[in-house]
């Protein structure tokens, strides 16, 4: 057992923290950002300014001799009206590239959230403690991913050895963004969310923009693409505009453009590539809105469009595939460079039967890594868009 005088506090600076893009200084600590601040200011949808302060692929990323480590940190924990409780954030430890611990930490703040009528309530909660001992001797690099569906301040770092950032490691950058199943939404942890597991597999550095909710060709989060520093790209369309019924057909096709030119303008040669929608039943040929339901204490998704409304221009995820399949073709005729992929290869017709998604929605831990294996075999091979 270490002794408070064992201990050695390292200040927590940006430099220590891998995968954001921005770094709130708050009266707690640190707040890690998936959008820098002018994107921040520009929006006004509470449920983005959620999903980009929840960590999905940051990670604390150290050089150390330390063999125990403690951080401590204050979370924010949501709780759904009318739905069963949500288990706590959970921590991955990796050591030198490999798994070597999970932990959790209690308390925190918890943010109250009724999805039929959108209101919501924040309590204050307490600062709690995650501890890992243990550790090999000697110089090893580490790095401790935060919650990949949790808000997580970061108050403090302690271990019994000096503690500096890690080296770069030398990787290729992908740069990510999609909705709640590239965030990670049922993921079991933050390194089996399936951009985390591809990245692994593919021997990338992730930057995750996946935002639940918000993956609706905002021009602020196409910005936020193009001024941040990345070889691979890929941007996953069409199941939230889809389940928001934020625009027509007519609206869609130009806001695919200017976001792609907008990630062009910062990135003119990078790998980029466009992924259609994963197969999802209720929205294949039914427009939105989306709408819970809850039964025996468990939420369901349920698509309440019309399917004749498509004849008007109302979005579905098939019509979102013909169309960004079309725009993609014929921008790739002066890009050779954009590559398209349809996401029912990564989630498909034979998957829901085998592995059917659980709220109507979105993937269980199981089909995180079906689907982070599939695009790593897809698209970091030989053959695939971010080929070496």
């Amino acid at each position: 057992m270490h002794t408070s005088d064992d201990w050695i506090t390292t200040p927590l600076t940006p430099d220590l923290l891998r995968g954001a893009l921005d770094v709130e200084r708050t009266e707690h600590g640190l707040l890690p950002h998936r959008l820098p601040a002018r994107a921040r200011a520009q929006n006004t949808d509470g449920q983005l300014a959620m999903a980009e302060s929840q960590p999905s692929g940051v990670r604390l990323a150290l050089r150390t001799r330390a063999t125990a480590l403690e951080l401590d940190t204050l979370p924010t924990k949501r709780f759904y009206v009318g739905a069963p409780p949500r288990p706590d954030g959970v921590y991955d430890l990796l050591v030198d590239g490999r798994p070597a611990g999970r932990g959790s930490v209690a308390g925190g703040n918890t943010l109250t959230i009724d999805m039929t009528t959108g209101a919501t309530g924040v309590e204050p909660g307490p600062v709690g403690t995650l501890r890992f001992d243990g550790l090999p001797e000697g110089g090893k690099d580490i790095e401790i991913w935060l919650p990949h569906n949790e808000t997580t301040e970061l108050v403090a770092l302690r271990a019994n050895a000096p503690v500096e950032p890690a080296p770069d490691p030398g990787r290729r950058v992908w740069l990510h963004h999609g909705s709640s199943i590239s965030h990670g939404s049922d993921a079991a942890s933050p390194t089996t969310t399936w951009p985390a597991l591809a990245a692994s597999l593919g021997g990338a550095e992730l930057v995750n923009l996946g935002l639940g909710g918000g993956a609706l060709l905002d021009p602020f989060t196409a910005r936020a693409m193009r001024d941040t520093p990345a070889d691979l790209i890929s941007v996953k369309i069409g199941i939230n505009v889809v389940n928001a019924d934020l625009m027509r057909l007519r609206a869609f096709g130009p806001a695919v453009h200017g976001f792609l030119d907008t990630v062009r303008e910062g990135h003119p040669t990078a790998p980029l590539l466009v992924v259609s929608p994963l197969l999802c039943p209720v929205h294949e040929d039914t427009p939105g809105p989306l709408a819970p339901e809850f039964t025996g204490g468990r939420v369901r998704f349920v698509a309440t469009g019309d399917p004749a409304e498509r004849a008007s221009g109302k979005l579905t995820l098939n019509v979102i595939r013909d169309e960004l399949s079309r725009i993609v073709t014929r921008r790739a005729a002066d890009d050779e460079n954009l590559y398209y992929l349809d996401g029912r290869e990564l989630y498909g017709e034979a998957d829901a039967a085998d592995l059917p998604l659980p709220d109507g929605v979105h993937p269980d831990a199981a089909t995180h890594r079906l689907i982070g294996e599939r695009f790593a075999g897809a698209v970091f091979t030989d053959r695939g868009a971010f080929r070496s």
